[in-house]
C-alpha cells in the first residue's frame, strides 16, 4: 500500500493511462465488448481518485 496519498494518485494516473492505451486498440478492433469492461473499470479507477473527501484532510 503506498505510504502517501500522491504516490497512490500517481498509481491510479498510471491506471488510466494503461486504460487509455487498451481502448485505443479495442477501437480499431471494433472490440465492443473489451470497451465496456474499459469503460467501467475508467470509472471505477476515478472515483478512487476524485473522491470526496480525499484519503486525508489537510
Amino acid at each position: 500500500m503506498p505510504a502517501y496519498e500522491k504516490e497512490y494518485n500517481g498509481y491510479l494516473f498510471d491506471q488510466l493511462t494503461i486504460l487509455d492505451d487498451l481502448q485505443e486498440v479495442a477501437e480499431k478492433e471494433n472490440a465492443t465488448e473489451t470497451l465496456k469492461l474499459i469503460s467501467k473499470k475508467r470509472k471505477q479507477v476515478e472515483r478512487k481518485l476524485y473522491q470526496q473527501p480525499p484519503l486525508k484532510s489537510e
